[in-house]
């Protein structure tokens, strides 16, 4: 299935669908031969920006209700992963934007991996796209998507050094399936398309034919 054009529908559409899609992930990896020793669950990410008003916009509000993926290992329940779909809220304010990346580079410090699926084009708070902000924190290194493939899904390896495995995407292109580091030179593979066309296909009617690209 082809990846679609998420800024056309409401906020609230995306959360529902974003939602979905993780416990699609989370099925498919706790399903799988992922390994006897580690689970996947859905798990919030705290949001420790300070830009969220006393009445929030909807991005705002979805920006609170942002979800993970959390890969833990039976010993203490101790994370050793993380998965990250953005949301519109993710990238809502520069306050949002940057408790995100924040976030990100705390994990990667840990040395904890970190899967991260950014479905939306960069702009003015992140002109590299999410993983530009945080490759400039890792590395000082800067890091443009090309121009005709804006989404970009990344797969870190957190080591003595951070290693960053890139694929760039478009509006109507498949999913590629991505690495999912758990140890330094170790990864399974996550199913991407698989897990995204599950969660497509049991969307409300009215907002899939929103999305769906005309035929060619």
């Amino acid at each position: 299935m082809p990846m679609h054009d998420w800024t056309t529908v409401p906020d609230g559409i995306v959360h529902v669908f974003h939602h979905g899609w993780v416990s699609a992930l989370c099925d498919a990896l706790n399903a799988s031969t992922f390994t006897p020793n580690l689970y996947a669950l859905p798990e919030r990410v705290a949001d420790d920006s300070s830009d969220v008003a006393k009445a929030p916009s909807e991005a705002e509000f979805y920006r609170r209700k942002k979800s993970a993926i959390a890969i833990r290992h039976v010993s203490g329940d101790r994370v050793v992963a993380m998965i990250e779909i953005v949301s519109p809220g993710n990238k809502a304010s520069k306050n949002g934007v940057r408790a995100f990346v924040n976030n990100a580079c705390e994990l990667l410090e840990a040395r904890s991996h970190l899967l991260i699926v950014d479905p939306f084009p960069p702009g003015p708070r992140d002109p590299g796209g999410v993983h530009g902000l945080i490759w400039d924190e890792v590395t000082d290194t800067e890091f443009r998507p090309p121009a005709d493939k804006p989404f970009t899904l990344v797969a870190y390896e957190s080591d003595l050094i951070t290693r960053a495995y890139v694929q760039n995407i478009a509006v109507g292109d498949a999913l590629p399936d991505m690495e999912l580091f758990l140890e330094p030179n170790g990864c399974v593979m996550v199913p991407l398309e698989a897990t995204y066309t599950a969660a497509f296909d049991v969307q409300p009617r009215r907002w899939r034919d929103v999305l769906q690209p005309p035929r060619r």
